[in-house]
């Protein structure tokens, strides 16, 4: 792996003396462990584990403070470990300094507090915006990370077989929610990839409902979206299911929601190749609610990537023009909603190789 994370910086430095910058500095904790394998989260909204500073001359270092020195030693050469103070815009910007006078810094992932400390104790450094040039690196998985997808979506499924027989009469929300992630760290995952949506009757109307005490009654739709993490990588798919007796207008309601959820995800299916852009995909997708005058209740965008984010890039949506390319894993996840009773969502997350897409 240490040759894969070297591999990975080489690809940032030719992008830095594309654009003719001495160095980047990485704080979006994603892009710092894709590039060092340390560290993919931090541990507060408003802390962090530490940056990278990735320089066009090979010179790099990992940054943290005395808390993670240790756990960066493992990693890294000890010799290129900087470990700053409470003080930290000011000590990066002294380190900045030793690295040459033109620095990209992910703006979109610093804080104002932050950039501003930083321009101020970095005063004769030029400084600007190099946000995506990580992310446009990853957004094509290598072998690796193929393969820990595969292995992370590969348990969301085992999940999802199991999970249909728990939803029964009476059964809460948030107690659903419990069962699928302790379903998925006894069978392998590290972690939830994101905090599971479990959503009852009219809850499934909406698309990121928040478990809670409702219970499932009979004649409902139970709408569960739910990933987890394995070695490091992130699933996400989402299943709608019918509780109660087939028939009567209830039932009627949702299998026909239900019928044209799965005709609009088949059409994004056969369309998804290399080239196609997410433009297209969105609209093969709500072409379908459209000519059932549906399109209304259709009220996010298809698709997103996934990787060791739940939400990466590309987005499959109205305004897209990225072109899918192989290597890239998207969502193909169109819905329905309707407050008045509920709403039908089916997911399922796609790799683009040459020839078209295999469905993970």
């Amino acid at each position: 792996m240490p040759d894969i994370f070297a591999a990975r910086r080489e690809n940032v430095r030719r992008l830095l003396r594309e654009r003719r910058l001495d160095a980047l500095l990485v704080s979006q904790p994603a892009n710092r462990y894709y590039l060092s394998g340390f560290e993919l989260h931090d541990p507060q909204i408003n802390e962090s584990a530490g940056r990278l500073v990735i320089t066009a001359d090979g010179r790099d270092w990992l940054a943290t403070d005395r808390r993670y020195a240790d756990a960066a030693a493992r990693l890294w050469e000890p010799e290129c470990i900087f470990c700053y103070s409470s003080r930290t815009a000011k000590d990066i910007a002294a380190l900045l300094r030793r690295c040459g006078l033109r620095i990209g810094v992910e703006a979109e992932c610093v804080s104002l507090a932050f950039a501003r400390e930083l321009a101020k104790e970095g005063a004769g450094l030029f400084i600007e915006a190099a946000d995506a040039f990580v992310e446009d690196l990853r957004v094509c998985k290598d072998a690796a990370e193929i393969a820990a997808l595969e292995q992370s979506f590969a348990l969301n499924h085992k999940m999802f077989a199991w999970v249909e027989a728990e939803c029964v009469q009476g059964r809460a929300e948030s107690d659903l929610a419990w069962g699928v992630e302790r379903y998925f760290r006894e069978n392998g995952a590290s972690e939830l990839a994101f905090a599971v949506i479990a959503a009852v009757g009219k809850n499934a109307a909406l698309p990121h409902a928040v478990p809670g005490t409702d219970t499932i009654t009979t004649n409902c739709p139970v709408l569960v979206d739910a990933g987890c993490r394995v070695g490091h990588y992130c699933s996400d798919q989402t299943r709608t299911y019918w509780v109660g007796k087939r028939s009567g207008s209830d039932f009627a309601r949702f299998e026909r929601a239900f019928s044209l959820v799965c005709e609009a995800q088949k059409a994004a299916l056969n369309m998804l190749r290399p080239g196609v852009t997410g433009r297209e995909a969105y609209a093969a997708a709500m072409s379908v609610f459209e000519k059932a005058g549906e399109a209304k209740a259709f009220t996010h965008g298809l698709g997103h990537g996934v990787g060791l984010e739940t939400h990466e890039a590309p987005v499959l949506c109205a305004k897209s023009e990225q072109k899918l390319a192989p290597g890239m894993v998207v969502t193909v996840e169109p819905g329905l909603y309707y407050p008045q009773w509920g709403g039908v969502r089916w997911e399922h997350a796609v790799l683009v190789v040459e020839d078209g897409i295999r469905i993970l």
